[in-house]
């Protein structure tokens, strides 16, 4: 327990320093920090795992002694502050220890040990506030001061007047003559170059999120963006396709507690990931999973849309996931191999995914009971990828996987979409790849069957085995023709260099169909010129970060109200 104690206190350590990063403006620090939080879990997994193996030796461990160590440490986490956490650092230790081998369900946690606490102990998180619509105004200001932010707000009362009239216009009748209760979370949620105020407003037997997003002007000074009321933007906000939120939380479990209702669209483990506990995220992810193969009875088959030239892609139809597998062998003209695509993968987790790249989770001997495979899905995956499974007499263990939130395939959705919708999701579509490339990230393959669309109409990215940094690409303008004979050659008339990209070939490929090509809009074709990406480029090269905002343009204030 006392290196599960050491790992948390140095996540803490680094979670406590957002606010200074973000009042300092270091937004190269905020990226440092995040990828320094990610990588901790592992490396204290790892010294926990040496410490063992240093005073045991190579001497195997009874069943008996196995059971007593669980005991031992089930009596310490009736003291824990975070059990949950807990169990799934042991779980690690434990799986790591064995090499993800000869793992047994009585020695581990597979169901929680510790209950989860009830809402009350949730108080010490929050503060309420009582008040109506008329005085609400100078309560908004006591509580922005009350956060302590070193940095002055430019105009703090426009900006709560900003909130008031925004509450009078989307329910007046709701807000107005009620008795308003504000229930506030201490501590800021801190994410890229903004900092959240997340609480609840309740009226009149109604609860809406109430969150305030917090940025510097350019021009120095804080100011209020907009503010989030409804379950959708909330979601939206806590999204499987951001970085993981910056929270101070010695105890995770009432803070997710306090968020749940504000995401009824969200598991417990999309918001333990989200406030930067993936690792437990993992651990209930994993018993959701297993409640779903108990309380359903259909079977896993291969996802629809196009094949994968490196991955292996299926579904269980009543849970919203695919499962990944990497072939054995890349369809051609793929070179790469199995340690470039977990290296691309492992990249993605550590990196800002801006909401336009989904989450992944990664597992090592994944079971699935070998009757939930359907006959087209086990053929499929034993002619692709046999290095990677094993089959018992009833398992089919997968010894490398990934798993990501289920979406609709972008080609898909593009056969199927009105006029209108079609060119919603293409305007969707070309922002996608504008805000990864303001993040640092080339996607490589832009073809639109390596993107999905959420519930949201969202545009995400999902396919890693092609991305690199946009510092590390080289986009050339295509030569003139030497002759009029090279314009008709099947093969280039000029070098080509491994990291070159031609963006004016990138139209031949996304706009070949007379109805995309019209839908697309006029304003995104700056990124079928060279000169767009390089001027992205200068811009990372001179630190310079771009604005991403997890809502949109028309939510916020000074477009509404300015």
């Amino acid at each position: 327990m006392t290196r599960f104690e050491e790992f948390y206190g140095c996540f803490l350590d680094i979670t406590k320093g957002a606010q200074g990063r973000f009042e300092r403006q270091d937004w190269e620090a905020v990226q440092e920090a995040g990828v320094e939080r990610i990588r901790l879990y592992d490396q204290h997994v790892k010294k926990t795992v040496q410490a063992i193996r240093d005073q045991h030796g190579h001497a195997r461990f009874s069943a008996s002694e196995l059971k007593s160590i669980k005991q031992a440490f089930n009596d310490l986490l009736i003291k824990q502050t975070n059990p949950e956490i807990a169990e799934s650092f042991y779980n690690s230790v434990y799986r790591r220890l064995f090499r993800h081998k000869n793992i047994y369900a009585n020695n581990l946690y597979v169901h929680r040990f510790i209950s989860c606490r009830s809402a009350t102990q949730t108080a010490s998180y929050c503060q309420s506030y009582h008040t109506r619509l008329s005085e609400l105004d100078s309560t908004l200001s006591h509580i922005i001061e009350k956060l302590g932010l070193s940095v002055p707000f430019c105009h703090l009362s426009q900006d709560v007047a900003y909130v008031r009239r925004y509450l009078e216009e989307v329910a007046p009748a709701v807000f107005a003559q009620q008795e308003l209760q504000i229930d506030v979370i201490n501590s800021l949620f801190f994410r890229n170059k903004g900092a959240y105020l997340i609480a609840r407003i309740q009226c009149n037997n109604m609860t809406l999120p109430f969150i305030l997003p917090i940025l510097h002007h350019k021009h120095g000074g804080l100011y209020i963006d907009t503010l989030i009321l409804s379950y959708d933007d909330a979601s939206i906000l806590f999204s499987f396709s951001r970085a993981y939120f910056m929270v101070w939380c010695p105890e995770a479990a009432p803070l997710v507690q306090f968020l749940r209702p504000l995401l009824p669209s969200k598991a417990d483990h999309e918001i333990y990931s989200a406030i930067g506990c993936q690792k437990h995220g993992k651990t209930e992810f994993y018993r959701d999973f297993l409640q779903q193969l108990h309380q359903s009875r259909d079977q896993f088959v291969l996802a629809p849309g196009i094949k994968g030239m490196v991955m292996s892609v299926f579904t269980l139809p009543s849970f919203n996931i695919v499962f990944k597998i990497i072939k054995d062998k890349f369809t051609p003209p793929k070179v790469i191999n199995h340690e470039t695509v977990r290296a691309k993968y492992k990249l993605v987790k550590q990196h800002d995914r801006v909401g336009r790249m989904a989450d992944t989770m990664q597992f090592t001997n994944f079971e699935l009971p070998l009757d939930r495979i359907s006959p087209e899905l086990l053929e499929e995956l034993q002619k692709v990828a046999p290095s990677q499974l094993t089959i018992t007499e009833h398992t089919l263990i997968i010894h490398h996987l990934y798993t990501e939130r289920r979406m609709t395939p972008l080609n898909l959705y593009l056969e199927q979409a009105s006029e209108q919708a079609r060119i919603q999701v293409l305007d969707e579509y070309a922002n996608a790849i504008k805000q990864l490339a303001t993040a640092n990230i080339f996607p490589g393959d832009m073809l639109f069957k390596n993107f999905g669309v959420t519930r949201h109409n969202r545009v995400i990215f999902y396919d890693y085995d092609e991305i690199s940094y946009m510092t590390e690409c080289h986009f050339r303008d295509i030569p003139k023709a030497r002759y009029p004979e090279d314009a008709f050659s099947a093969e280039p008339w000029y070098s080509v260099a491994e990291n070159d990209i031609f963006p004016e070939e990138f139209a031949t490929f996304l706009l070949s169909s007379p109805k995309i090509r019209d839908a697309f809009n006029l304003e995104h074709h700056d990124l079928f010129t060279a000169d767009y990406w390089r001027g992205l480029q200068d811009k990372i090269t001179n630190g310079q970060f771009g604005d991403v905002f997890p809502y949109s343009q028309q939510q916020r204030f000074h477009v509404r109200y300015g």
